[in-house]
């Protein structure tokens, strides 16, 4: 299984934070954790980062792990290292996801983003977020229309993926 989130989605969170991740998302969770087995719960790890961020950064273990390893590269005591270990492992919360497909968000991550009675779901690559439905439309989809208006008329995005050279 390809170990990419696709798609998007908008699912209700009850009073206790609890909010059901997309199905297909749970699969790469379930993919992306190295110690999962069928029936166990799949672990993610929530980076909610610094004061900028108006969304949740939803990794899978594996993931995450690849992060910490490019953190762990960085000389001991430099400046960049000790923000990076603050923004992905301090400002972070590892969860996992129940037997109903839910996880659990806490009431600051829900502050942070002031998330209330929907959250919306975004496929990322190796990661999703989640989104309070109304700041990733005021934000974030305006982000992507005012750089699709900005290209040449009749520009075809996936040309910037020529030249791209794969792992």
């Amino acid at each position: 299984m390809a170990r990419r989130f696709r798609g998007e989605g908008t699912h209700k969170v009850d009073a206790k934070g609890r909010v059901s991740i997309p199905a297909s998302f749970r699969r790469v969770l379930e993919a992306g954790d190295p110690n999962w087995r069928e029936g166990d719960a799949p672990e993610l790890v929530i980076v909610y980062g610094d004061h900028r961020r108006k969304f949740l950064e939803c990794y899978t273990i594996e993931a995450i792990n690849e992060v910490d390893d490019k953190i762990d590269a960085l000389p001991r005591g430099s400046n960049e290292r000790k923000m990076l270990e603050r923004l992905f492992h301090g400002h972070s919360h590892p969860t996992i996801v129940d037997d109903t497909g839910r996880i659990v968000l806490p009431a600051k991550l829900r502050k942070k983003i002031e998330l209330e009675g929907e959250a919306f779901f975004m496929a990322s690559g190796d990661t999703f977020q989640i989104w309070k439905p109304e700041t990733f439309d005021t934000v974030e989809l305006a982000r992507t229309e005012a750089w699709l208006d900005g290209l040449p008329e009749g520009t075809d995005p996936l040309i910037f993926l020529d030249g791209v050279k794969g792992d």
